[in-house]
């Protein structure tokens, strides 16, 4: 299992809720259900699709699956894993408010 943390406006839900408008766990959930798509150390890369109609959107989500961030500035604790860092609608910064519906 991987956890989203509440976090702040660096990481975690607080961050990409806000910044990128990713306000559904099962936008998150929904990449998280497949299998790794990228991997670099500690640092693995879901995608997933959303899908409005005729609109498709890719989502990303950047998971930390060590128990430091790779700048060293956050611990997740002994025997615990960071776990997802952001979640963004790939090619924009905000993804479009359809997401969350």
């Amino acid at each position: 299992m991987i956890a989203t943390r509440y976090g702040n406006a660096d990481l975690a839900w607080n961050h990409f809720s806000g910044k990128h408008n990713i306000k559904r766990c099962r936008v998150v959930d929904a990449a998280l259900a497949g299998r790794v798509d990228k991997k670099n150390g500690g640092r693995l890369e879901y995608y997933g699709v959303a899908r409005n109609q005729t609109k498709l959107v890719t989502i990303v989500v950047i998971v930390q699956y060590a128990r430091r961030t790779a700048d060293g500035e956050y611990d997740g604790g002994r025997g615990k894993k960071i776990g997802v860092i952001t979640a963004y609608c790939k090619g924009m910064n905000r993804c479009p408010d359809w997401i969350n519906e």
